[in-house]
């Protein structure tokens, strides 16, 4: 059986430091840890900042000198669209049963990239809605492990 419910969204902002002084000041949210990625950002949470799971707002900073890390890892965006609605960059669920989502995309034809986030315990699943939408889905690192321990046994 699967499960799903709303983990993050994310919005890409050429004015980080205000925008993380709008969510804290008015909606109470608080800076926490952040995992290293290769591109600037903030993520705010709702509750214990010791449980990244209640870090339910990402904030993605754009480096002007260095828009590398950013491209490589999440994709390019033109910063033009990032206003209203199109500066929100991803919705993310945190998920389970990683194997089964795996053979209905590739049955779907669905593009998607997975990467792992080993120091939060997380592996994660991209794709597009028909809107152009970028979905992430967070599967726990266990799940991925497990499939892969699976196929080595395959192999043998």
């Amino acid at each position: 059986m699967n499960t799903l419910s709303l983990n993050h969204f994310s919005i890409r902002s050429l004015e980080i430091e205000k925008t993380t002084q709008f969510f804290t000041q008015l909606l109470g949210l608080t800076v926490g840890p952040r995992p290293e990625f290769p591109f600037p950002g903030v993520w705010l949470y709702n509750g214990p900042e010791d449980e990244w799971s209640n870090a339910v707002l990402h904030l993605i900073a754009i480096d002007k000198n260095d828009p590398n890390g950013l491209k490589q890892y999440l994709g390019e965006r033109d910063p033009e669209t990032l206003k209203g609605s199109g500066a929100v960059d991803h919705i993310a669920f945190f998920a389970t049963g990683l194997e089964e989502k795996l053979q209905q995309l590739k049955a779907l034809n669905i593009p998607y990239q997975e990467r792992t986030v080993p120091v939060i315990k997380l592996h994660q699943i991209f794709l597009v809605d028909p809107n152009g939408i970028v979905i992430e889905l967070n599967y726990p690192a266990h799940e991925k492990a497990a499939l892969d321990a699976k196929q080595r046994e395959q192999l043998k």
